[in-house]
């Protein structure tokens, strides 16, 4: 089965793109659910990140405190990577194990740090999903509410803009209108259909 790695910078329309691929009945396993179902309570992940980050990162019923982690990462190169080294393993051993249940021409695996975790490997083909960094502060800032100095830093965090178009097999402009967005995916959804067929 063909695997298509959908990536982006934070706001860039990677879910709305993951959609369009949903809504023609292709398979979208999506990294940062997974993430967030891996630091479930009772979940193997969380007791190890609350053994390295200790209790107080636990709101008062066992459950993750999300913003009480991700204010101590970013603040913090170091206790992110001793975050990432936790999750990042478990999220692809995940995701391996869900594409091998899946039956599908191919799948759409929705993996935001693809470049960043140097996982490449991982997809057969990469489909980066882009707009001006002016469209991405403005989309963050009206969905998460988030400081600009916040955003602009996330940005500056995640591999450049000109280096991920650089390293895309295909690319999407999400700064159109949503019926050329559509369209943009209508396209790539039989180039992946055909190049489905010649895989195997």
């Amino acid at each position: 089965m063909l695997k298509v790695g959908l990536t982006g910078g934070i706001g860039c329309g990677k879910t709305t793109v993951a959609k369009v691929f949903a809504k023609l009945n292709i398979p979208v396993i999506d990294a940062d659910e997974i993430a967030h179902r891996l630091v479930e309570k009772g979940q193997p992940a969380l007791d190890q990140i609350q053994q390295e980050f200790g209790t107080d990162i636990l709101n008062p019923d066992g459950s993750l405190n999300r913003k009480k982690l991700s204010e101590r990462i970013f603040s913090d190169l170091k206790q992110k990577q001793k975050l990432e080294s936790i999750l990042h393993p478990l999220i692809y051993k995940t995701i391996q194990s869900e594409i091998d249940q899946l039956n599908a021409p191919y799948c759409v695996l929705c993996i935001p740090l693809l470049f960043e975790t140097g996982m490449v490997h991982f997809v057969d083909r990469v489909l980066v999903v882009d707009c001006p960094v002016e469209m991405q502060i403005e989309r963050v800032k009206n969905r998460d509410h988030l400081p600009i100095e916040r955003i602009q830093s996330i940005i500056n965090n995640q591999i450049s803009r000109k280096s991920r178009k650089e390293k895309a097999d295909d690319l999407i402009d999400n700064s159109v209108t949503n019926y050329r967005l559509a369209e943009q995916v209508k396209k790539l959804h039989n180039l992946y259909l055909s190049l489905s067929d010649h895989q195997d």
